[in-house]
C-alpha cells in the first residue's frame, strides 16, 4: 500500500476528508517554496501537490499560469526540485504529488525519472496531458516504483473511459470539477454534483476521488465535503 493509500485508510478510519493542497515550486521564490510547505503541514493539508513549471501549462488557469511562468523566469530547474524534496523530506513524512506535464517525464525517459522522483521522496503523478490510450509506459514503470498514478476524469466522461481511467489509476482519481481551467471561479453546478455521485457509483470505492478546479472559498470546501467525496483539491486559492 503506498503512503497516499495509507493516508486515505487513515482519514476514513476517522471519517474524515483529505485536504490536498497545491504549490508551484520556484514560486515566489524558490526559498520561499520551503516555508510554504512547512506553512501547509501546520495548517493541516493531507498530502501537498508540488507543481513543477512547464513552458505551456495547457490545463491550468491564469494563477497558475503565471506561477509558473515567475518560476521558470527564476530559473527553477529539476535538480532544484530534487533538492527541495529530499529538504522536505527531512522534516515530514506528508504524502507528495508531483504535478507537472509529459513532457517532462518523457524527455528522461518514465523510468530514469520516476525512479528518480521516488528516490527523492515523490509519492505520485498528477500528468493532465497523459491520455490513458499512450499511458502504457508510464503507468507500468510508476508501478514498478511503487508510485501512484493519479489520472484526470471530468463530469462529462463516459461511463466506460472512467472504468478504463480508474484502472489506470492509483492513489486517488482526480475528477475536475468543471469544464475549463485551474482557478476558473463559478458557482459549483448541478452537473458537478452529478459527476461526484456517478463517479463514486463508477468506482465502487476501489479508488479515492479528489475534487479540484475552481475551489476557491471555505463554502466551496463545506459543499464538497458534504458529498461522498474523498478529498477537496485546492490550487489557485493558496497562490
Amino acid at each position: 500500500m503506498s503512503k497516499i493509500e495509507n493516508k486515505f485508510k487513515e482519514l476514513r478510519s476517522k471519517n474524515e476528508k483529505a485536504l490536498i493542497a497545491y504549490i508551484m515550486v520556484g514560486y515566489p521564490n524558490y526559498k520561499s517554496t520551503l516555508s510554504i510547505v512547512r506553512g501547509l503541514v501546520k495548517g493541516g493539508a493531507d498530502i501537498i501537490e508540488l507543481g513543477f513549471p512547464f513552458s505551456d501549462p495547457l490545463a491550468d488557469g491564469p494563477v497558475i499560469q503565471n506561477a509558473s511562468t515567475v518560476s521558470l523566469n527564476k530559473g527553477t530547474k529539476l535538480s532544484d526540485f530534487f533538492n527541495l524534496i529530499k529538504k522536505i523530506r527531512k522534516e515530514t513524512d506528508i504524502p507528495l504529488v508531483l504535478m507537472t506535464y509529459t513532457n517532462i517525464l518523457y524527455k528522461q525517459g518514465y523510468a530514469k525519472f520516476i525512479f528518480n522522483t521516488k528516490k527523492a521522496g515523490i509519492d505520485g503523478f498528477i500528468l493532465p496531458d497523459m491520455s490513458i490510450e499512450e499511458s502504457g509506459e508510464y503507468v507500468n514503470a510508476a508501478k514498478k516504483y511503487n508510485t501512484d498514478t493519479i489520472f484526470l476524469v471530468s463530469p462529462n466522461t463516459s461511463k466506460n473511459r472512467l472504468k478504463k481511467i480508474a484502472k489506470a489509476s492509483s492513489g486517488f482519481l482526480y475528477l475536475v470539477s468543471m469544464f475549463g481551467t485551474t482557478g476558473m471561479k463559478t458557482m459549483i453546478q448541478q452537473y458537478t454534483i452529478n459527476a461526484i455521485k456517478n463517479t463514486k457509483k463508477v468506482v465502487n470505492s476501489k479508488i479515492p476521488v479528489g475534487i479540484g478546479f475552481g475551489i476557491t472559498t471555505p463554502d466551496d470546501v463545506k459543499k464538497f465535503v458534504s458529498t461522498d467525496i474523498d478529498a477537496v483539491i485546492i490550487g489557485s486559492a493558496f497562490l
